[in-house]
This record gives C-alpha cells, sequence and structure tokens, in this order.
C-alpha cells in the first residue's frame, strides 16, 4: 500500500524549513563578526559549534534510542521549536563570542532531532524507493543549508536580523506541519527502552560498516566545502583582481545546486545501485578537490564558477545514497538509531576538516587549500572497496 500523496513533499518541505537554522549564521557572518567585534577566526569556531552540538545531540539521541522509543513526529516538532528558538539568540544586543557559540551550539543539537529523525521518518513510509525519497529529502537539507545565503542577497539593504527572524520563523513552521500532517509511519518499530548496546552493534554487519565508512570519508570533504564557498570566491577574487563576485547569491546558488543532484542521484540509484552509484559521486568529488588549485590558478571566471557548480552537486549527490545503505542494512526496530550514531561520527569528522581548514588557512595559499579535503573521499572509496574485496576472497575460499 503507496502512503498517501502529500507526505513526502510534507516532510521535504519541513525538512527545508528547519534545517535553514543550519548555516543561518554563516549566511550572516560577516554582520556578526562586525557588530560583535569577533575575530576573523571566529568563523571556524562558529561553524563547529553548530557542528559539536549536533553530534552531542546525536550522540544522546542515539544512546537513548529518542527517534525509535517515542514518536519521530513529535520528536521532530519539540526541536524544531527548540532550534528555532536558539537561533533567535543570535540577534542579542549583548552577544560575545562565548554566548553566540553557546546559542549555535543549541541550536546545533536539536538539529539532531530533525535531520536524522526525517530520514527515520521517511524511512517508515517507503520501504521501497528508499534512495529516492531520500533523494529529495536530503535534496531539501541542502536547499534549507543555502537558504540563508539567498536571504542574505534578498535582504543585503536590510538589517541582518531579518535573516534569523526568518529562518526562525521557517523552522517553527516545519515543526507544526509535520507534527500536525505526518503521522507515525506503517514500517514503524517501536523500541521499548533504551538500547545502550545498539551504537556498538549496529558496526558488526559488514555491509553497514562499508556504508558508514562511505559517508565517513564523504562527510570530511562536505561541510568543509560548504562552509568555506565563501572563502573559495573570495580568494579567487584577490587572485584575479579584475573579477568581482556576488557573493551570497554565487554560494546560494554552487549549494543549492546540490539539492537537484541530490534527487537525480536517487533516480540513477534506481537503475545501478545506491553503492555504484554513491561510490562514482564519492571519486567525482575527490577528484574536484584535487584540481582545485589548476582550477583557481589557471581558468577564467566563467568556468571557475561552472566548476564550483559542478563541485556542490557531486559533493552532496552520494549522502542520501549513504544514508539509504545505511538504513536498508541496520536492524528495523534501531533504523533510527544507526542513522543518528552514523551522522553523529560523521558530522564529528566535519568538525576536525573545518578547523583544520580554518587553521591552514592563516599558514597556507588559499589555493592549495581544498587539496586537503581529498583524504575524506579517498579514504571512503577504500573502505568500500575494502569490504568487496574481502567478499571477494570469501567466496573464493567457500568455493
Amino acid at each position: 500500500m503507496n502512503p498517501p500523496i502529500r507526505i513526502l513533499p510534507i516532510i521535504v518541505f519541513s525538512q527545508f524549513c528547519c534545517t535553514s537554522l543550519w548555516f543561518a549564521g554563516n549566511a550572516v557572518m560577516p554582520n556578526l563578526l562586525l557588530d560583535f567585534n569577533l575575530a576573523p577566526t571566529a568563523l571556524g569556531s562558529l561553524t563547529s559549534a553548530v557542528q559539536f552540538g549536533f553530534i552531542i545531540g546525536t550522540l544522546v539521541f542515539a544512546v537513548l534510542s529518542i527517534a525509535d522509543r517515542f514518536s519521530p513526529s513529535k520528536v521532530f516538532f519539540f526541536c524544531a521549536l527548540i532550534g528555532a528558538v536558539s537561533n533567535l539568540g543570535a540577534v542579542w544586543g549583548g552577544n560575545t563570542l562565548w554566548s553566540l557559540i553557546s546559542f549555535r551550539f543549541v541550536t546545533g543539537f536539536f538539529l539532531a532531532g530533525i535531520y536524522p529523525v526525517g530520514m527515520k521518518i521517511a524511512s517508515d513510509y517507503y520501504e521501497k524507493g528508499l534512495g529516492k525519497s531520500l533523494g529529495f529529502l536530503v535534496g531539501a537539507l541542502v536547499l534549507g543549508t543555502a537558504f540563508p545565503h539567498l536571504l542574505k542577497q534578498i535582504t543585503q539593504n536590510i538589517e541582518w536580523q531579518l535573516v534569523i527572524y526568518i529562518t526562525s520563523a521557517l523552522a517553527g513552521l516545519g515543526g507544526i506541519l509535520l507534527l500536525i500532517l505526518v503521522p507515525d509511519g506503517p514500517f514503524q518499530k517501536r523500541s521499548q527502552r533504551p538500547d545502550f548496546s545498539a551504537f556498538f552493534q549496529v558496526f558488526k554487519k559488514k555491509e553497514f560498516r562499508a556504508s558508514a565508512f562511505g559517508y565517513f570519508g564523504h562527510m570530511w570533504e562536505l561541510y568543509a566545502f560548504w562552509a568555506f564557498v565563501p572563502i573559495i570566491l573570495i580568494a579567487y577574487q584577490e587572485l584575479h583582481t579584475i573579477t568581482e563576485f556576488n557573493i551570497p547569491l554565487l554560494s546560494f546558488i554552487i549549494i543549492g545546486i546540490g539539492s537537484l543532484s541530490c534527487i537525480a542521484g536517487g533516480y540513477i540509484s534506481e537503475k545501478y545501485g545506491a553503492k555504484k552509484t554513491a561510490s562514482t559521486f564519492l571519486l567525482l568529488s575527490g577528484l574536484c578537490c584535487l584540481i582545485s588549485p589548476l582550477i583557481i590558478l589557471y581558468t577564467p571566471a566563467g568556468t571557475f564558477i561552472l566548476f564550483l557548480i559542478f563541485w556542490g552537486m557531486v559533493v552532496i549527490a552520494d549522502s542520501p545514497l549513504f544514508s539509504t545503505l545505511v538504513a536498508t542494512h541496520a536492524p528495523a526496530e534501531t533504523k533510527g538509531t544507526a542513522l543518528t550514531i552514523v551522522n553523529s561520527i560523521g558530522f564529528a569528522i566535519t568538525i576536525v576538516s573545518i578547523q583544520l581548514l580554518n587553521i591552514l588557512r592563516l599558514e597556507i595559499s588559499p589555493v592549495f587549500l581544498y587539496i586537503i579535503l581529498a583524504i575524506g573521499p579517498a579514504l571512503g572509496l577504500w573502505g568500500l572497496f575494502k569490504e568487496k574485496k574481502s567478499d571477494v576472497k570469501q567466496n573464493n575460499f567457500n568455493y
């Protein structure tokens, strides 16, 4: 039996509304630095605060099996409201670096009840065609992440606080819509108590490990790339002084275009399989990291922007496919916990890569900064290949 036609659009729209909280601070970062007298390095600290909050949140949600013990729609709703309120903290006139970090941390903590829980809700409705469904869902995350940059462009002649107000209002709306219109799905299997062993048990399955390892490699690159898109554009402008970019608008396009590639990747995976499709995108994004110095140094502005748009597409297109593989290989009664655990570890990795770039950009030319991101795709592909190689050896032994 197919779910009601409204279900996926509501989940997707709610995910878009709520994940706009994620990079709301980055979209107004120059204003935050100026108005609160912050050092340039605060960019990395404030971005990492959201990631760190998300990691702690996902750990708590995973250990307590929140998404598997309670109604996912209600969890999503309460987390959306609290995330919206904490996001509003950025407009407080008495902010310091530490208060801003605290507000962003709390926002990240409750995003743990939005992004992975939204995927859990989708998997409770769509056992068949999950890759395609999660393609739409992660596409909404991407668009939500890029949206504050567009808001900044639209409201550039208005007070920056409007970006914060709008993203908080959207998060509240998304939570309310999902609570009212999306009840618990037909494939939900609810746990009765916290399963503290689930954190470790899920990794005993080699197919799950391979999927998770690919996802971790993908995450090393993804959020560092997103956080530093404006920095890449500025670096190009400084090298090619006759070029002047509309950085907020281009940041929105480069990040937001990934929503389309997520959807396309979901459809492609139905023909070629989630694992093969995800591996191809991971390889392409790794190659983008490696050739980025040549593109920044030697290509005209138009080619440079097209390259970043392509990179913005392939850097995220594998994400819903890895999540599909994780959900597929996790036990039904701990599916929400498994997704949350993998998200937690993946976002812990993003803190390392973001902070590493933040430190290195003061030490080396920005032209060569992004090569370091290729480490993630390389290790992710190695993890997938390693599991496949062990399968071949085992089959030969059995034969």
